[in-house]
């Protein structure tokens, strides 16, 4: 909306703040050739069989409501084997090569502990979040909804990045405190600081979030997201 590009355009025109921004010719593969390139290792959350998340899941075995998870993210968790190597050290992230723009992968031990990745995947791609000192004063808390999952998620980090486009904020810490299948709701609480030029390391600015080749999905001890950001 209005609102939210004027404040895009407060940030680019803000030396102190505003990051570089990565000049690219756009040159994409057909959309099958993108798909077939682009095929889940798993199978997606909401096509799992019926019982195979047991404890968490309804009567399709897709999870509908996970309250309070015990683990946040950005608490510097080991890393799955299998990402080990291009995964940011102590952290449960991951950016993969994509034409033109950048391709994030999370995860983590359940579906809110890999929303929450994600989210410190995109804020510290932009800088990077061991530099910033934690201010308890902006600490905040985010709540997005949609009408399935991949909005939900899409919404969740549209949120995250707007207070980074208005207001500088960055998260050290990130924790999904409520994931809601039934409302498609979700509640999080974020720790951390402001973002300066002078005071931080710029990596590349993060314009957008797509639904291109968006990937949730989850096994009975683990969750992993694929989302494609604009730069």
């Amino acid at each position: 909306d209005s609102f939210r590009a004027a404040s895009c355009k407060m940030v680019a025109e803000a030396p102190e703040y505003a990051l570089p921004q990565r000049q690219v010719v756009r040159r994409r593969r057909p959309r099958g050739q993108r798909a077939a390139a682009e095929s889940p290792r798993k199978r997606p959350l909401d096509e799992a069989f019926p019982g195979e998340a047991e404890g968490r899941g309804g009567e399709e075995g897709a999870a509908l409501k996970i309250d309070a998870p015990a683990t946040a993210a950005g608490t510097g968790a080991e890393a799955l084997p299998e990402y080990r190597s291009q995964a940011i050290k102590g952290q449960k992230f991951e950016y993969l090569d994509h034409t033109a723009d950048v391709q994030c992968h999370a995860w983590g031990a359940d579906l809110p502990e890999a929303f929450a990745n994600v989210g410190l995947a995109m804020y510290n791609y932009m800088t990077p979040i061991k530099g910033i000192t934690v201010d308890e004063s902006l600490s905040r808390s985010f709540e997005a909804e949609g009408h399935d999952l991949q909005s939900l998620l899409f919404n969740f980090m549209d949120e995250l990045l707007f207070v980074f486009h208005t207001e500088f904020f960055v998260a050290r810490r990130l924790r999904v405190t409520k994931l809601d299948r039934e409302s498609w709701t979700i509640e999080a609480k974020a720790e951390g600081g402001k973002f300066s030029r002078d005071l931080h390391e710029c990596g590349t600015e993060v314009k957008a979030i797509t639904y291109s080749a968006m990937q949730i999905l989850e096994s009975p001890t683990e969750a992993e997201v694929f989302v494609i950001v604009d730069i």
